[in-house]
């Protein structure tokens, strides 16, 4: 299960960073897909991983669970062996333990970014955004991408009211720094995101689908 969600998924956020990077060929190169875990939704992240191409990236959440740092290990061990972009949600404390590759800030947590990016150099930064006024905000405080969500009908608890493809093209095309598309991203839904200024996907149930 979840190779042919997958490969869809994949083909369409590798033609999007093609064209994001055509668009603007001096922006940081980041990855064009990215699998979010989650306790409930994903409860097998290795296995989806294991499918991922190379390159792409990871935001593993742990959500404070009382063994999130033995299982963020697993899976960074994972992740290096795949050649895969590890990032931790919200928790840098934890992504320094790990020997991440950086960290996923929820939205209100995006202004920390400058202090993390002054401590950690290297590592990439990315952020969640609901709207446009996130996405200047983290444009304004040099964040890598943000994860803007959520597009479609999501089955995330905490979703809101999809944008919609058109609404999220125009936020895409207004944006200063890459926008990676989130929220009901599955195979049936990534091509209607093929021509909406997005720098990648991102998806949870849409790349564990069978």
């Amino acid at each position: 299960m979840g190779q042919a969600a997958v490969a869809v998924l994949a083909r369409t956020a590798a033609k999007l960073g093609r064209a994001a990077r055509r668009r603007k060929p001096r922006q940081t190169p980041i990855p064009s897909l990215f699998f979010l875990t989650d306790p409930a939704r994903t409860p097998d992240p290795a296995r989806t991983m294991a499918r991922l191409p190379v390159g792409s990236a990871v935001i593993y959440r742990a959500f404070g669970s009382k063994d999130a740092e033995a299982r963020g290990r697993a899976l960074r061990k994972l992740a290096k062996a795949r050649r895969l972009v590890f990032l931790v949600g919200a928790d840098a404390a934890l992504a320094g333990r790990l020997g991440a590759d950086g960290v996923h800030l929820p939205e209100r947590l995006m202004r920390l970014g400058p202090r993390l990016r002054q401590a950690h150099p290297r590592w990439l930064i990315t952020t969640a955004a609901h709207g446009s006024r996130a996405i200047a905000t983290a444009a304004r405080l040099k964040l890598d991408a943000a994860l803007v969500s959520p597009v479609f009908a999501s089955e995330s608890p905490s979703a809101g009211k999809p944008l919609g493809p058109l609404r999220f093209a125009t936020l895409a095309r207004q944006a200063r720094l890459p926008v990676i598309a989130l929220g009901g991203v599955d195979r049936r839904t990534a091509g209607r995101l093929a021509n909406v200024g997005a720098a990648g996907l991102a998806a949870i149930g849409g790349l564990i689908e069978p």
